[in-house]
């Protein structure tokens, strides 16, 4: 939780291209996958998906030609497949993972979802990681966190509280914090 434009999305986007490549830098002290990965990137609506979470890890989503100059570079895109629900936007991405030192090479799969399709949409799959890229509802934030489940996976919110005290922001603080704002 922070401010406007103070990095959240690009600090996301460069989490989840360390986890879908399998490039760590040394001082990395988070999560590291060994293997290849399965995430979700997640915006409110199709076009906020397209516009942020996908611009920061592909590129610019109106010219496919830059796409691979945002935090996954152009050599670890193996494929893309077009979504229906924002001109531009893409589904997913199948992800060069490894193949230096000791990680083998392999392929992840980023898929891009939104949260105005509701819960159900969200429903099934078994993944290592989702990034809710703005404050989710917390049915969908529940069911995201249900998807990493069986992975040891993790998920990430990089998010402005604009909806005040919600039921996800509380799950983020103490019970110490939520006292010491009422005074």
């Amino acid at each position: 939780m922070a401010g406007n434009q103070l990095g959240k999305t690009r600090a996301g986007g460069a989490e989840w291209a360390m986890h879908l490549t399998g490039r760590y830098p040394e001082w990395w002290q988070g999560k590291v996958f060994d293997t290849a990965v399965r995430l979700w990137a997640a915006g409110v609506t199709a076009e906020g998906t397209r516009d942020n979470p996908q611009r920061i890890l592909i590129g610019p989503p109106q010219q496919p030609a830059a796409w691979g100059t945002g935090m996954i570079p152009a050599a670890a895109i193996v494929s893309t497949i077009m979504g229906r629900g924002a001109p531009h936007g893409l589904d997913s991405v199948v992800v060069r993972h490894g193949g230096g030192g000791d990680v083998q090479a392999d392929e992840s799969v980023l898929s891009f979802k939104s949260f105005e399709k509701g819960r159900e949409k969200w429903q099934g799959e078994t993944l290592h990681g989702v990034w809710f890229d703005e404050e989710p509802p917390l049915d969908i934030y529940s069911e995201g966190l249900t998807r990493t489940n069986a992975t040891g996976g993790i998920t990430i919110v990089t998010f402005t509280p604009l909806l005040g005290m919600s039921d996800v922001v509380l799950l983020f603080l103490s019970a110490g914090e939520v006292e010491g704002m009422g005074r």
